[in-house]
């Protein structure tokens, strides 16, 4: 039977230095499944609740069109220490983060949480945008518990940390992807968290602000706070994890030697590459990604990547959530990643005949191969709709120039050929 707990902290923060070790959370055989057809999802979802309404279990296993998410995960987070998540887009750190915080229920297992956690795992998550920064400041802060006193104690770090003191009496909807990312961060990390789940949501920001936010998970850790990190960048995570969890379909193993667990996800990248470079999984009972269409696979520093996926829905995806990755085919280095979630942003996959284009512009690796990968999610993940990549070249140049970041734009498209919805984004390389 599924369990999540949350237990109180057993001392304070004060006397962290003398119980280092303590486990802060407990992962013991967790398991989540999801369903790829929506109908069948919510036919699944009504029958769980009755079920469970008259003091049945859920029925243990698959049924037909489900999947595990995560599956048979046991691990643990103890005080004083980084637990690195790794693993490619779809393998299940994100599903893993949502259970510990408590906004999903694991189908089977039990997940125990001792202390004051704050997460991390949506950008402006827990924010009311039609409030003020400063408003949304004492709101986060009562919801954990604090008082109105204790925030002022340190308020002015929060402020200070964001850097939006010209913005923080403007409310939050008005705020840029970046500037939300400052706050959020900002409140989780000064309101003595004892547990902090940090999600790829960091990438948002720009460099200076990447690095005081990992900066301050250094010293969070070093006074006693637990920290599950999530993140493609391998720099990072060979930096500041004590330990490695290598996540791939849903399974894990762990890793107390960081590097070692480094080196098994790259091995498991590249036999990944090795089975079939160029795959596609192209939707569901529902929607249809029957036109997929490529530009040349031989490109040039500074070039730009089309992709055009054209679909067919009989129902409407809103929300949905575009996932982008550059990786190197030699070994799995993230030059790039990014997903709409992150800025903030929402696509609606229409019902109808449609196109959603998106365009990679300015990509600056000179020479070599790479791979070019896109996953598109239902809400929350529910439902994978489509999965695709395919291996590209890049031309070298002696000599090239410009700036560190990749635009991204999104575009939906008619059955016409009309532009209705349009939005840019830019991220940084990653370079690890």
């Amino acid at each position: 039977m599924a369990h999540f707990q949350s237990l109180p902290a057993h001392h304070h923060r004060e006397d962290w230095s003398m119980t280092t070790g303590d486990t802060l959370v407990s992962f013991q055989n967790v398991s989540k499944k999801f369903c790829r057809a929506l109908k069948r999802s919510l036919f699944y979802a009504v029958t769980d609740l009755a079920a469970e309404l008259s003091g049945r279990n859920a029925k243990p296993g698959l049924r037909k069109k489900e999947f595990w998410a995560v599956h048979g995960v046991s691990m643990e987070l103890h005080r004083g220490e980084v637990l690195g998540l790794i693993g490619p887009n779809g393998s299940g750190k994100t599903t893993l983060l949502r259970m510990a915080n408590g906004l999903i229920k694991p189908n089977e297992g039990r997940i125990e949480a001792r202390g004051r956690m704050v997460a991390l795992i949506a950008l402006g998550a827990g924010f009311s945008p039609i409030l003020t920064g400063r408003e949304n400041i004492y709101a986060n802060a009562a919801i954990l518990g604090l008082s109105k006193a204790e925030v002022n104690r340190c308020f002015d770090e929060i402020v200070s940390f964001s850097m939006i003191e010209q913005f923080l009496d403007s409310p939050v909807q008005s705020y840029s992807s970046g500037m939300r990312v400052r706050l959020g961060f900002a409140v989780a990390a000064h309101l003595d968290p004892d547990i902090l789940l940090v999600d790829e949501v960091l990438a948002v920001g720009d460099l200076g602000f990447q690095r005081k936010c990992l900066n301050k998970i250094g010293e969070l850790r070093d006074t006693g706070t637990g920290i599950i990190l999530v993140s493609h960048n391998m720099h990072t995570i060979s930096t500041y994890a004590s330990r490695l969890s290598v996540l791939s379909d849903g399974c894990h193993t762990s890793y107390d030697n960081v590097h070692e667990g480094i080196r098994a996800y790259r091995q498991l990248f590249s036999d990944s590459l090795g089975a079939d470079e160029h795959r596609i999984c192209s939707g569901n009972e529902s929607i249809r990604f029957d036109d997929v269409r490529i530009p040349n696979d031989r490109l040039r520093p500074g070039d730009s990547f089309v992709l055009e996926l054209g679909y067919s829905s009989e129902i409407s995806y809103l929300d949905a959530e575009v996932d982008l990755g550059i990786y190197s085919t030699n070994e799995p280095n993230l030059h790039f990643q990014a997903t709409n979630r992150a800025y903030g942003k929402s696509v609606n996959l229409t019902a109808g005949r449609h196109c959603l284009r998106i365009i990679l512009e300015d990509i600056r690796i000179n020479g070599g191969k790479a791979l070019i990968a896109c996953a598109i999610w239902s809400r929350d993940r529910r439902e994978q709709l489509f999965w695709w990549r395919i291996p590209v070249s890049f031309e070298p140049v002696e000599y090239s120039t410009g700036n560190n970041f990749i635009n991204v734009t999104f575009e939906h498209l008619d059955q016409d050929g009309a532009v209705t919805t349009k939005f840019e984004a830019s991220k940084r390389h990653v370079e690890s």
